[in-house]
């Protein structure tokens, strides 16, 4: 007979920004900088993340895009690896991202791709400690996840390889 588990994540959803914290309000607003820096002339959508280190240090990823889709790479990711590389040591406490089309100035309601859901996943693993989330949520509402086990919840890690 079939057994039915139930999976539970939890996110924080603050009505504005005005809620957050002075430290998670400078890290979101570091990653709604980051998206200015986006290179999206094929989707026209510009996206940013900033992470913030357990040293201090904030580091900034944009969507970068190419012709020879899918060559390109989200903002998650760029931010990741380059943390990875100037800080191969440190742990990642908290990483906001922001998104919003060309042209505009209003940030939209955003969640990470599967891909970086993935490798969010694989450093969380890497570091034995939660990686807090920060998103622009639906009508000016702002998301808080405490682990990135909450956006991926069956995540395939390094056990699933039976090495």
């Amino acid at each position: 007979m079939p057994k039915t588990h139930q999976l539970q994540i939890q996110i924080t959803v603050f009505e504005n920004e005005n809620e957050l914290s002075k430290q998670d309000l400078f890290l979101l607003n570091e990653a709604r900088k980051a998206s200015e820096r986006a290179y999206a002339p094929y989707s026209n959508f510009w996206v940013g993340a900033a992470i913030e280190l357990q040293n201090g240090e904030v580091i900034w990823g944009s969507n970068q895009e190419n012709a020879a889709y899918p060559s390109g790479l989200c903002a998650e990711r760029t931010a990741i690896f380059s943390a990875s590389v100037r800080f191969p040591n440190e742990i990642i406490k908290t990483i906001a991202i922001a998104a919003k089309p060309k042209g505009s100035n209003d940030f939209i309601a955003i969640s990470p791709c599967g891909s970086c859901r993935q490798v969010m996943s694989e450093y969380e693993n890497k570091q034995e400690k939660p990686i807090r989330m920060i998103m622009e949520g639906a009508d000016k509402s702002i998301y808080i996840l405490t682990s990135i086990a909450d956006l991926l919840p069956l995540k395939f890690a390094k056990e699933s390889l039976n090495l």
